[in-house]
């Protein structure tokens, strides 16, 4: 029997509408304009339903072992405690400047993957490090007046940790989903994960929290599940893995331009000179380690997977 053909057009167009789809998860929490714990809830929550009918339907494609289905699961739990960080600087530095910070992650799987598998990084990691660090400090504010955000040190600090939780959910789910196979097991784990971990921290941290659904609020909330968590992950879960690594160096870079670019538009956000040019550095370091790596070994979901805000 005959393979079935290769469509690399289809792939690669796969990647980029998901890639599209996930830029717009800033604009959509935004406009929600709920709290931060409650919207890692509620986006998590919406997700899930529909994330398990894909998988039912699927599901005998899915021959995982269950350790690995409690490791997606766990991955998840770091996922949730990301986005929630996550939200919490977009409120504090706008939404343009907190998803691309936020997609530092490229950087610290690299050391994450020091410490666990004992591959040393790069020399380009090594070097790109403190470039990029200046480039934070740079969108930070700090020093500056006149500076966008309501708080912008604050704002890049929470995107700068929102990342290091991030690099640990793609270490961990990569080692969950291991395999070409396409279902949607891996994702609804860990989704469920997501929706563990911001639920704890807010009975924790605010002594209750509230599930009640409001309109227009929640129809923002559903489209950012529907479309980041569910149909943008699915695209570029099924695409990345297949995709030459030069080419996935390169979608990487481009769900945080597309996202500061929805920011000016619908949001008016207009960093700063100095914030500016610090959000260059930043992309240029993340790009310099992401084609570097990707000259070097064929594509690597661990390193080079999009952030699916």
């Amino acid at each position: 029997m005959k393979s079935a053909p290769r469509r690399p057009g289809l792939t690669l167009a796969a990647a980029l509408t998901g890639a599209v789809a996930i830029s717009f998860s800033a604009i959509f929490f935004a406009l929600s304009d709920v709290e931060p714990i409650a919207g890692a809830v509620f986006r998590a929550g919406y997700a899930l339903p529909v994330l398990g009918l894909i998988w039912l339907w699927g599901r005998r494609r899915d021959q995982r072992p269950g350790a690995r289905r409690w490791l997606a699961m766990g991955a998840g739990t770091m996922l949730g405690v990301d986005v929630v960080l996550w939200h919490s600087s977009i409120d504090h530095i706008g939404a343009g400047l907190a998803t691309l910070i936020a997609n530092t992650q490229v950087l610290w799987v690299a050391f994450g993957a020091w410490l666990i598998h004992r591959e040393r990084p790069s020399s380009r990691v090594m070097k790109a490090v403190p470039v990029v660090l200046l480039g934070v400090g740079l969108v930070s504010g700090l020093g500056q007046d006149g500076a966008f955000g309501e708080n912008p040190l604050l704002g890049a600090s929470l995107a700068l940790f929102a990342a290091l939780f991030y690099s640990t959910f793609l270490l961990g789910f990569r080692a969950s989903n291991q395999s070409f196979a396409p279902s949607a097991g891996p994702l609804m784990e860990a989704t469920f994960g997501a929706l563990i971990a911001p639920l704890a921290l807010g009975l924790i941290l605010d002594g209750g929290l509230d599930l009640t659904p409001s309109w227009p609020a929640h129809g923002w909330l559903l489209a950012l599940a529907l479309t980041a968590q569910v149909f943008g992950w699915l695209l570029i879960g099924y695409a990345l893995p297949r995709l030459p690594a030069v080419e996935t160096a390169t979608i990487i870079l481009i769900q945080p331009v597309l996202t500061m670019v929805w920011g000016a538009v619908i949001f008016g956000e207009r960093p700063s000179p100095p914030q500016m040019l610090g959000a260059a550095i930043v992309l240029g370091g993340v790009g310099f380690v992401a084609t570097a790596r990707a000259t070097r070994a064929p594509a690597n979901t661990s390193t080079v997977t999009p952030r699916e805000r």
